[in-house]
């Protein structure tokens, strides 16, 4: 009997162990990718990389807050201005964390300069014409794209379900490739992301896929890949790897990939 008990204390203590270390890991992962409110978190190496398996669930946080931001725009605006707050809620939420490695990647790896210089570039933290260009594109298309999406009369609301979701799991894979520094916040949360979190984040965009399963929504999550698929090679042709701008460009062209495509063939 009293050998019973002391394994039942272990089991819980080791349960209690696991849920305060996930509790810790998704505080990180919320803190990081959005500008939510959390817990403070003191700074351990590689507690970052560790999260990463919640980052997926970050993005289903967020598709809740933009499917409620949706509901109440559209019951104000017709859909061009209430895309556009949407958009606008979409950028706040997220700090402009994704759209500011956008703007380094267009002025980084579209200048015509060596690798090492193209890196230097994309730390510098002013902006250049491209950047500008390059923010002003991508926040142009995905208002359009939410526009279309929240007129269709077939339904696109579940693009903005998938699109956060998937988009997060393409920056783990994408993060997973050689890092194109050997210092930095990209570089050490690639080498504590290990390919079991990898695999183990893949659960919440596949059940996403499943609950809206469509052809039109499948074809939109092919395509954003196949896009990180050429993120990758180009980051590696112009960098030598990957950084965590290019995490950042990863997903705002993963959720414009799926809100485009998405877009054009839900039409009526």
């Amino acid at each position: 009997m009293a050998k019973l008990v002391l394994r039942i204390q272990g089991w819980l203590s080791a349960g209690g162990n696991v849920l305060k270390t996930s509790g810790r890991e998704l505080a990180v992962a919320v803190g990081f990718l959005t500008v939510l409110p959390v817990p403070t978190i003191a700074f351990a190496p590689g507690l970052l990389g560790r999260a990463g398996r919640w980052f997926p669930l970050v993005g289903l946080l967020l598709s809740g807050l933009l499917l409620s931001g949706a509901w109440v725009v559209t019951l104000l605006f017709p859909p061009l201005p209430a895309a556009a707050l949407l958009t606008a809620l979409w950028v706040v939420l997220t700090g402009g964390l994704h759209l500011d490695g956008v703007a380094d990647c267009c002025d980084g790896l579209l200048a015509p300069v060596s690798v090492e210089r193209r890196l230097a570039i994309m730390r510098d933290p002013r902006s250049g014409a491209f950047a500008v260009i390059g923010v002003m594109l991508m926040l142009l298309l995905k208002w359009n794209a939410i526009a279309a999406l929240l007129s269709s009369p077939a339904g696109g609301l579940p693009a903005l379900v998938v699109a956060p979701i998937w988009s997060r799991w393409f920056l783990l894979w994408i993060a997973r490739r050689r890092p194109a520094r050997k210092q930095g916040l990209g570089t050490e949360f690639s080498q504590h992301l290990t390919q079991r979190a990898l695999i183990v984040a893949l659960a919440l965009p596949i059940l996403a896929l499943g609950i809206f399963f469509h052809a039109q929504i499948v074809l939109a999550v092919l395509l954003a890949f196949f896009v990180t698929l050429l993120i990758a090679r180009g980051a590696n042709a112009r960098l030598g790897g990957v950084t965590g701008d290019i995490y950042g460009l990863t997903v705002e062209l993963g959720e414009l990939i799926i809100l485009l495509v998405c877009a054009a063939t839900l039409r009526s």
